[in-house]
């Protein structure tokens, strides 16, 4: 939730930068869910509506004449250049591995360039971006120099919609505190990294603020040849405008009576949008986002099961069969049972060997249980 709910009245400044001596609601869009993950995804997607199709030469790589020389001639399968004279024949041609042949995947035309959103995908994204404006640490994290101005968001009076000079809107935008964030776009112009550099689109630069107007009586023609300061009509929003290139918080100008749309253009959460049948602001998901309070009150504390302090350790269950101790566990006989088995044997190749030393005619081996049994008898 934006911090603006705290102060729910605005106040609105004059082309000098000082009180018009109005206040205005903060309008309900304001203080909706702010969700960089779906504006980012819906700006991706609806980015990619003004694309242009582009593709390579049907015949690009083919104009000429090549046929494989089939195999049995210790070269590879790829066609070859007909004719002779010349170092171009006998080359390989039409593949992409080759020189002069196509392209892997020649790009076509009918390529899926455009992208169908859901229009309340769109809403909410243009919601949550519109919140994300008045809040001075999104707005200053997106890199605006917004330290001077009054307040966040700024509404102006609507005497800026009547200007006729850009020389009025840059003393407007001086005296608002707001020519910082345009002098950062002058610092910021560089030339392109890249191919685009030949293509007409050879600098780059950083975006400014957004004025936001409801009556263009020559709003745009003036703010139009400052550098990267945009101008847009309220009941016309575009995500592309208000959170480029997918982040949200970027420095907007309202006008006065373009600031007092937003509630019919969107609703509140107990009237429906005017302009946007059957639209309300979307639910945030937790009404309350102080989780540390909520976990400390006493309502939630009573109904929660008291913690279980008694730690029981995991038994590690072993194969009686291989653990000689766990046999003993549940047997205690075994060990008897084990000693047996050990003497019994022991028993059996004595007896072995005595008689094969007897067949042999050999002298018997000495018994080494001999003394033990002899104590025994004892």
């Amino acid at each position: 939730m934006s911090l603006a709910a705290a102060r729910p009245l605005i106040t609105v400044y004059d082309d000098k930068n000082a009180s018009a001596g109005t206040t205005v609601c903060l309008p309900a869009v304001f203080r909706a869910p702010v969700r960089p993950d779906i504006v980012s995804k819906i700006h991706n997607e609806i980015a990619k509506n003004k694309r242009q199709p582009y593709c390579v030469n049907v015949d690009a790589g083919h104009q000429t004449s090549a046929e494989s020389w089939g195999t049995g001639r210790a070269v590879a399968r790829i066609p070859r250049v007909r004719g002779g004279g010349t170092h171009r024949s006998g080359q390989g041609a039409f593949g992409n591995m080759c020189r002069g042949g196509r392209m892997f995947a020649p790009t076509k035309t009918w390529r899926r360039w455009h992208r169908k959103v859901n229009t309340a995908q769109k809403r909410y994204a243009i919601c949550s971006a519109i919140a994300a404006t008045g809040v001075p640490a999104l707005v200053m994290a997106k890199g605006h120099q917004i330290q001077g101005i009054s307040e966040v968001p700024l509404v102006v009076a609507d005497k800026v919609q009547a200007f006729s000079k850009t020389k009025e809107a840059v003393v407007f935008l001086r005296r608002n505190k707001a020519w910082a964030d345009v002098a950062k776009v002058y610092s910021t112009r560089r030339m392109r990294a890249g191919m685009g550099k030949l293509r007409n689109r050879r600098h780059v630069q950083k975006l400014g603020p957004l004025v936001i107007y409801d009556q263009d009586q020559g709003l745009t023609k003036v703010f139009r040849n400052i550098p990267g300061v945009d101008t847009i009509q309220v009941d016309n929003l575009n995500l592309l405008k208000l959170a480029p290139g997918g982040h949200v918080g970027r420095f907007c100008i309202w006008t006065e009576a373009a600031f007092k749309k937003l509630d019919g253009l969107y609703g509140t959460w107990r009237k429906a949008s005017s302009a946007k049948p059957g639209w309300n602001l979307p639910q945030p998901k937790m009404a309350n986002t102080d989780l540390s309070a909520l976990l400390k009150s006493e309502a939630i504390r009573k109904v929660l099961r008291a913690p279980n302090r008694k730690v029981k350790h995991a038994v590690v269950r072993t194969n009686p069969l291989k653990n000689i101790r766990r046999m003993l566990q549940l047997n205690p006989y075994a060990a008897v049972q084990k000693k047996n088995a050990e003497l019994i044997s022991a028993k059996n190749i004595r007896a072995k060997v005595a008689k094969i030393a007897k067949a042999s005619g050999k002298p018997a081996p000495v018994d080494p249980m001999a003394k033990r049994n002899a104590k025994v008898k004892k």
